[in-house]
């Protein structure tokens, strides 16, 4: 059993021995009946951030809906140095963290599929380079290249009269939910450990091709989640440990989701459960005094402004298919447990606050998993927000009973 020293305060067994967020949410969260009274504004810090970010928002609107875009670059997750949304408001920042070296700067993501890559470049006026067009090409298969190799000859004649559409040879990666929270809970470290244990056990000793491809993806994502320890550190984060407060919480969670957005672009890169993980973070904290409502809210506001400043290069029937520019970063908030407690917190309302203390916003995608059994405040107040910003979407939860 580990039992870090960032731990402590904290309740349960079994997260302790094992990865298991689940257990350690359901043995240390506090439901939470209250209005909405204790809720904090924007700080000074936050206007003078979210104000920075509009006024580069109305820019990339007058720019034809992209701002910037990569063209030289291969995304991953340590191609960039480290990127601000205004080089001398830096010091504001309570969550750093940017998808490439720019703010709203659209990465080269050709993996997927080169020529995808190259007309979302062409189309907005950018020129992609002639070099990874010829990597791309010539000496690396990508999962579109990977993919039509792989269809029949009906297959491909379906695809090309339209007959079939939604076939995995462009966005095949569909919605991506990691477990991010992992990254707080456990520290980087531990989770190498914990996958190297997942290697030395693999299969039975017989290399058969499952047992070898399962082998090949383990190593893949114990380099990827070194990766993330590199890319943490080019903000002067060091993530190889859990967690130590409310802060690093949240920062250590982005980090885990900012990994997925520079090395994956899923039709939805979607943030998943995440309010009722940090309240736990947030109340601990509150409780020892070293955290006013203020600065609790701030760290939401700043977190929720890094997600809706996620950017992929689309290209056009993307969009057209969409209706905009979407990224589907949903982030759920509210719903009920399996073992019928409500899993509203103090933070399920702080991000929902978000909407007021910075006016409302498609990204995220703020989803509540609604219940009939959820507190009467909670859902007067989600009914509230969602007229004034038609910002929150809901998806009832009295079938969905989620984890």
């Amino acid at each position: 059993m580990h039992n870090y020293p960032q731990w402590e305060g904290f309740e349960g067994r079994i997260w302790k021995e094992e990865v298991n967020v689940r257990d350690f949410i359901q043995k240390n969260y506090r439901p939470y009946e209250g209005d909405s009274s204790f809720l904090a504004g924007p700080t000074e810090a936050t206007n003078k951030l979210w104000g920075a970010l509009q006024q580069l928002q109305k820019e990339e609107r007058a720019k034809n809906g992209v701002l910037d875009m990569e063209t030289e670059v291969v995304s991953s997750l340590t191609a960039y140095g480290p990127g601000y949304i205004k080089e001398d408001l830096k010091d504001l920042e309570k969550i750093v963290g940017l998808q490439t070296d720019k703010p709203l700067k659209r990465a080269f993501m050709p993996y997927g599929g080169i020529k995808m890559a190259e007309q979302a470049c062409t189309t907005y006026g950018y020129t992609p380079s002639e070099k990874l067009h010829e990597i791309f090409t010539k000496y690396t298969r990508t999962h579109n290249q990977a993919v039509f190799d792989a269809y029949t000859p009906e297959m491909k004649k379906a695809r090309h009269s339209h007959i079939i559409t939604g076939l995995p040879d462009t966005y095949g990666r569909g919605r991506i939910v990691g477990d991010y929270r992992r990254v707080a809970l456990y520290g980087i470290d531990h989770l190498i450990a914990a996958k190297q244990e997942d290697f030395a056990n693999c299969g039975d000793g017989t290399m058969v091709d499952d047992v070898i491809r399962l082998r090949e993806e383990i190593a893949m994502q114990i380099n990827a989640l070194k990766g993330m320890k590199e890319m943490a550190a080019i903000y002067g984060c060091d993530i190889s440990a859990p967690a130590q407060n409310a802060k690093e919480a949240v920062q250590w969670l982005y980090f885990g989701y900012l990994a997925a957005i520079k090395t994956q672009n899923g039709a939805a890169m979607s943030v998943g459960r995440i309010s009722t993980f940090l309240d736990i973070y947030i109340q601990r904290d509150l409780d020892k005094g070293i955290l006013t409502e203020t600065e609790a809210q701030e760290l939401i506001d700043h977190l929720v402004m890094k997600f809706r400043m996620v950017k992929f290069a689309r290209i056009p029937s993307y969009n057209q298919l969409f209706s905009g520019d979407p990224v589907w970063a949903t982030l759920e908030v509210g719903g009920i447990g399996m073992d019928g407690r409500s899993m509203v917190t103090k933070t399920c309302y702080r991000f929902l606050h978000t909407l007021e203390n910075m006016g409302p916003a498609p990204e995220p995608n703020l989803t509540v998993l609604y219940s009939s059994a959820l507190p009467e405040n909670f859902k007067k107040y989600a009914s509230e927000i969602s007229i004034k910003t038609s910002s929150v979407q809901y998806e009832n939860d009295d079938v969905m009973k989620p984890v």
